[in-house]
């Protein structure tokens, strides 16, 4: 049997705590009586995950993250909730051969539950350690989702999937019409609408189908279902899509509305034949969203101020860059629902149009009809616009006739795929375009990524360790608050039911703005490097993208975690 400090020991071993803190948390245990675990937790030493973790080390348990784990229906029918409410556990996998149960325990020692549920379902149980909350929060979800009887009817009617079967289009739309499909359908795009999720991924595999969702840019793996009734689910889909539900060939890609408690939303469908079967892809884009003001984005001070004198200057080029899903798009949007009104005619060509915007004249690129950035640009220039947006710059003819339009006093806006704001010049250069065009046209660069927000439900402050400490004040130097400069304290989330146990709800975005200044310019018809010309940028007061971060992370926005998963280099 373990002794009473092995789980401080087993947190040594694996580098949470240091021997320092493990020598001082020794003469605590001592002198205050407290449970280890209890005492671990209130002196910050651990969070609540780090702590299960290493008990499930010490007993030789399996841990499992209940919150990130897909459950199956067919699993969660086997123990009714007022069992798993009672022992707070959940059963999340049944094994193909049916005899094998995987649950997940909040205290896995105590026997009597694992006896308990064996008795109930007459299947082996193969225990996991979770932590408590997230467990609660796991039965509260799911068991709402409530599919069980739906899965179980569905399975009676679609035969299993065989290797080489031959599909019966009229037998299938009977299945795809009976009623467990369209509920399972229906709660698999309510559970979206809830949770809000951007994106929803069912996705076949051996033996089984996955859907996961996107919620605050990250994928959380929320249902199993017997792959049995993938063909039945992919297909209702495809109905309601309007495409041809015979073809598992090619890709597919279509769109339908979807509306529940008082939310309509557009879905943007797509389809990926696949080794196991046809993935689906829904989008979907929320119709009752306003788009978001720059200081609602996470825009404030100095960059703040640069992009608004950028955006009022009557023609020049302002460019948004990062990776794909970093929000630039919805930065735009934001950019021209400021300048929108009745005096300008703004102009768009987007790929696709992802919200509509009263007054601006939005189209869609459609490179199959001739229809592409390039040639919607060079026809914007007879619609006399004042101010034209264009999607990406991905070649050299549109990077050129954004110069153009530039030159002939227009104001463009555009997004291009640079790391910082400084690599977007020599990556225009790249694609042919001249210096010293630039140097006249380019007003403003932003950077930009997405950070999940701490939730703040459940926010809780802690004492960063020295390594962080330093990290932050040597990133920040000048720039970090006078609140901080002595003991740094920042926030995390513990996950609550509010924000599905993830400890973060909503987003932010982290910015850097570079102006195309004076000095800026002739570094840009001198060909400088990219590095130089961000050293320059900094010198003139830029706050560099990890900075804003950085900042945000002093003032309890987001974590530190958040930050150098965007915005690491």
């Amino acid at each position: 049997m373990p002794d009473e400090l092995s789980i401080a020991k087993q947190l040594l071993a694996d580098k949470i705590i240091t021997e320092e803190q493990f020598k001082k948390f020794e003469l605590e245990l001592a002198s205050s009586g407290k449970p280890e675990k209890e005492l671990l937790v209130s002196l910050g030493l651990a969070t609540e995950e780090q702590i299960i973790k290493a008990i499930g080390k010490l007993y030789k348990i399996p841990y499992v993250s209940i919150i990130e784990q897909g459950t199956s229906p067919e699993a969660l029918i086997l123990v009714p909730r007022s069992v798993a409410e009672r022992f707070v556990l959940i059963p999340f996998a049944l094994s193909i051969d049916k005899k094998e149960l995987s649950v997940a325990f909040a205290d896995p020692l105590d026997l009597n539950s694992i006896g308990f549920v064996e008795e109930k379902t007459g299947k082996k149980i193969k225990p996991f350690i979770a932590v408590s909350e997230n467990i609660k929060i796991a039965i509260n979800e799911r068991y709402a989702q409530n599919l069980s009887s739906e899965i179980a009817a569905a399975l009676k009617e679609t035969s299993p999937v065989k290797e080489s079967q031959t599909i019966d289009v009229a037998k299938l739309s009977e299945v795809i019409r009976s009623e467990p499909i369209v509920k399972i359908v229906t709660t698999v795009l309510e559970f979206a609408l809830k949770y809000r999720a951007s994106d929803i991924h069912i996705e076949p595999e051996e033996g089984k189908t996955r859907i996961r969702y996107r919620i605050d840019g990250i994928l959380h793996e929320k249902l199993i279902l017997p792959n049995s009734v993938h063909n039945a689910l992919v297909s209702r889909i495809k109905v309601l899509t309007g495409l041809k539900i015979d073809e598992k060939r090619i890709p597919q890609d279509g769109r339908f509305n979807f509306k529940a408690d008082n939310q309509e939303v557009d879905l943007r469908v797509s389809t990926l034949p696949t080794i196991h079967g046809e993935k689906v892809v829904m989008r979907l884009l929320r119709k009752t969203v306003k788009v978001p003001t720059l200081p609602e984005l996470g825009l404030r001070g100095r960059a703040l101020k640069n992009l608004e004198d950028s955006i009022l200057r009557p023609h020049g080029i302002i460019l948004i860059c990062g990776p794909t899903g970093s929000g630039k798009t919805t930065t735009l949007y934001a950019v021209l629902s400021k300048i929108n009104t009745a005096k300008v005619n703004i102009v768009t060509v987007e790929d696709p149009v992802e919200y509509e915007i009263p007054g601006v004249n939005q189209v869609q690129i459609n490179p199959a009809a001739g229809l592409t950035f390039a040639s919607g640009l060079r026809s914007f220039l007879r619609q006399d616009p004042n101010v034209i947006m264009v999607g990406e710059i991905r070649d050299r003819e549109t990077a050129d006739l954004a110069i153009q339009a530039s030159l002939t006093g227009h104001l463009v806006f555009s997004t291009i795929h640079t790391k910082s704001a400084s690599q977007s010049i020599p990556r225009l250069m790249d694609m042919g375009a001249e210096p010293f065009l630039l140097s006249s046209t380019l007003t403003a660069i932003v950077a930009q990524r997405i950070c999940r927000l701490v939730c703040p439900q459940c926010k809780e402050e802690y004492e960063p360790s020295l390594e962080v400490q330093k990290d932050i004040k040597e990133t920040l130097g000048v720039l970090l608050p006078k609140s901080q400069s002595e003991k740094i304290t920042l926030v995390r989330g513990k996950g609550c039911g509010e924000c599905n146990g993830t400890g973060y709800f909503g987003r932010i975005g982290i910015f850097e703005v570079l102006p195309v200044t004076e000095k800026i310019a002739r570094m840009v018809i001198e060909r400088a490097p990219a590095f130089d010309v961000e050293k320059t940028a900094v010198e003139e007061g830029m706050i560099k993208l990890k900075q804003d971060g950085y900042l945000k992370v002093t003032e309890g926005i987001t974590t530190m975690e958040e930050v150098l998963r965007v915005a690491q280099e």
